[in-house]
């Protein structure tokens, strides 16, 4: 049987006051299972438990309050339109809202990440206003193949290698961002260099070592 589509519950549905009782001491499965019969309640306790848990993540991987407070909104407006997406056999309740924020964490940083480079490339071409056709169709060759063999890097060597090369942050950013160690921030990213290079030059480019 198809459900009706949910809206957005409001502020009201993610405060924790007003939590009923009945609530309070119910599994997480259970609240789920209220969520889906449009249980505000449920809701509200569910962001009581969790929300702290899912904005630090979201607060460390971005840096950055606002989007952190918005994935929160977007994770828990997830649960309320999509409790069946929720399967407690397999994991917690906190596991599934914190893989969701950290999906969405990266995707911001790298739709951030290709946004910063789409505005230097502009501001670059707009400077090199006598920039010839014949070169600018080689650059364009030139990026394509770069993101093709970027695509076939590890995701933990690419997205370091994005955020510091692509981003503009320092290794120390990178770490802060990825929650990760500034050694292994390093690490991945010569790896993952390295890895490139090869690519490259397999495909080949010119490329100097580095």
């Amino acid at each position: 049987m198809s459900r009706r589509t949910r809206t957005d519950p409001g502020d009201a549905a993610l405060r924790t006051t007003g939590v009923r009782e009945s609530f309070a001491d119910v599994s997480d499965a259970a609240l789920v299972l209220a969520i889906a019969r449009y249980r505000h309640e449920a809701l509200a306790e569910a962001y009581r438990r969790h929300a702290g848990a899912v904005f630090g993540l979201a607060r460390r991987l971005l840096n950055d309050q606002v989007l952190a407070e918005e994935i929160v909104q977007e994770v828990f407006l997830r649960l309320w339109n999509d409790p069946d997406r929720f399967d407690p056999l397999r994991g917690t309740l906190r596991s599934y809202l914190l893989a969701h924020t950290h999906g969405r964490a990266v995707d911001l940083l790298r739709s951030e990440g290709a946004r910063r480079m789409r505005e230097e490339r502009d501001a670059r071409r707009t400077a090199e206003g006598g920039y010839d056709v014949e070169h600018e169709v080689s650059d364009m060759a030139t990026a394509d193949q770069v993101r093709r063999s970027m695509d076939r890097l590890p995701p933990p060597e690419r997205v370091a290698i994005e955020l510091a090369y692509f981003g503009g942050y320092t290794y120390r950013e990178v770490a802060s961002r990825l929650g990760e160690p500034e050694g292994t921030i390093k690490s991945r990213i010569r790896s993952g260099l390295k890895r490139l290079r090869g690519e490259l030059v397999s495909a080949g480019l010119t490329v100097g070592e580095g």
